[in-house]
């Protein structure tokens, strides 16, 4: 049974996909070898088909009838009236061919017209190879057998048979538009920018012969879209190339920095949720209370206060006037985390709280809230079961573009605290300019901030049904 509800989910899916001239190109390359042979079974079959020799008996029928000269001197009294109105000489040779080609249409047409109303009374449906290649994917033996060579096709028609799968892998094509995009861009800006990555690693005391090696072993001699090719080329492989400086692997360095960024963006989006919701909840519940004010007093000050500023007040005070906490991070010491995170989810905490409150305001006047507490809900149930549901899509589009900056690296704080992480790696790297370790941290930020958005657009299905169905309609 589940075998046979897969193969009908691969043969509607199949179906509908065939509307659309690019997936129907794109399945055709996909499943080339399957196509292929089962193009000539149909083709056997076809020859075999009554209903092909019933085609030429129609369309027989229709020529000894004189269908064709009816429709010739109908279609040629229409031609002649339209160049005599127009007052234009006619050309007998090209009015014959133009004639004859609408004559052979009509009658194609006239004939398919009768064969759907024979197939309609009959039952049966004409034979076509989308029609013979359906009634294929619906037997189980056929996508035994002609599921390694099929592997590429069956794996869209797969994605494409389930909404939310559809959903995350074009969201995923999407991103690697955007990737590639982004890496052209950046790549464009440094080649045009006025840093010489040779003169400013071997100094000034370097020689024209000094420089120009440099320039040959790194390709920076190249023409612009030969460096270009090799960058995206490098990219696409997963080989990101060696820096300038150190000549260390990009992609090592970046997976070795990778750990420690996400770690502290962790804690401070957790620290952010944990605090921020109860408190932009209970403001918005509680408008133009001392509690309302209080608390957006305190997150208009995180929103103010600078992260650089709050990092050194924090290691003057906690460090080294109380020595409670390090003033530096250690990977030895779980202590030392501490800080960078409250530094860092300051800001996030304070944005999320604001929205949250602005949300939960806005919902909780909407009608069917008031519906609802005049059906006698009290105001816990219409609160969790109604109200924080739909305002949670801004909040959670916040947190989500907020967290993927976090993810690209927080600089300042990185720096403030001597993390060795993502952004302080880009920093250190981008006045040299290092294009290399510049184009990989770019690469990584887009890669994270393209996989947050898609983790924000799967959460918004979660939370609204309204969008869950959307997406099913797709």
């Amino acid at each position: 049974m589940g075998r046979k509800s897969s193969s009908n989910a691969l043969s509607l899916t199949y179906g509908r996909l065939q509307h659309h001239s690019f997936f129907r190109i794109l399945l055709f390359l996909l499943g080339l070898p399957v196509h292929i042979i089962t193009f000539l079974l149909f083709y056997l079959k076809k020859q075999k088909d009554p209903s092909s020799s019933l085609n030429s008996d129609l369309k027989s029928s229709l020529v000894a009838r004189g269908i064709k000269e009816e429709l010739y001197e109908e279609f040629k009294e229409q031609y002649e009236r339209k160049h005599a109105f127009f007052n234009e000489k006619i050309n007998e040779e090209k009015m014959t061919v133009e004639i004859n080609k609408l004559v052979e249409d009509r009658v194609e047409k006239l004939v398919s017209n009768e064969m759907n109303e024979i197939h309609e009374l009959n039952g049966t449906k004409p034979l076509t190879y989308t029609t013979y290649f359906l009634g294929l994917l619906e037997n189980t033996a056929f996508l035994i057998v002609s599921f390694i060579p099929g592997l590429l096709m069956y794996i869209l028609l797969g994605l494409y048979s389930n909404a939310f799968s559809k959903f995350i892998f074009e969201r995923l094509i999407m991103s690697i538009f955007v990737i590639t995009g982004v890496s052209v861009l950046v790549f464009t800006i440094l080649y045009l920018s006025p840093f010489d990555p040779a003169a400013n690693l071997l100094g000034e005391s370097a020689t024209k012969e000094q420089m120009a090696a440099f320039n040959q072993m790194h390709g920076l001699d190249l023409p612009y879209l030969n460096q270009l090719w090799n960058t995206i080329k490098g990219i696409a492989t997963f080989d990101l190339g060696a820096s300038f400086t150190g000549n260390e692997d990009v992609a090592t360095s970046i997976a070795n920095k990778f750990p420690v960024t996400l770690m502290i963006a962790i804690f401070s989006l957790l620290m952010a949720v944990v605090i921020a919701i109860p408190v932009g909840i209970i403001s918005a519940t509680r408008q133009n209370s001392f509690l309302d004010y209080a608390f957006m007093f305190i997150a208009l000050i995180g929103l103010s206060i600078p992260n650089f500023w709050q990092g050194l007040i924090f290691i003057l005070n906690f460090s080294i006037k109380l020595q409670w906490l390090p003033a530096t991070y250690s990977p030895q010491n779980w202590l030392s985390i501490i800080m960078p995170v409250i530094v860092l989810g300051t800001g996030l905490t304070a944005s999320v709280a604001r929205m949250t409150r602005s949300s939960v305001l806005e919902i909780i006047n909407e009608d069917y809230i008031i519906t609802a507490k005049a059906k006698g809900l009290n105001q816990r149930q219409v609160l969790w079961k109604h109200a924080i549901g739909n305002a949670m899509i801004p909040i959670v589009t916040v947190i989500g573009l907020l967290f993927g900056g976090m993810l690209g690296g927080a600089a300042v704080t990185e720096k403030v605290f001597n993390i060795s992480g993502i952004g302080s790696y880009i920093v250190d790297k981008q006045f040299i300019p290092d294009i290399p370790a510049i184009m990989g941290g770019v690469i990584y930020i887009a890669i994270t901030i393209s996989l947050v958005n898609v983790l924000i657009d799967i959460l918004y299905a979660f939370f609204d049904p309204r969008i869950k169905s959307k997406m099913k309609q797709l």
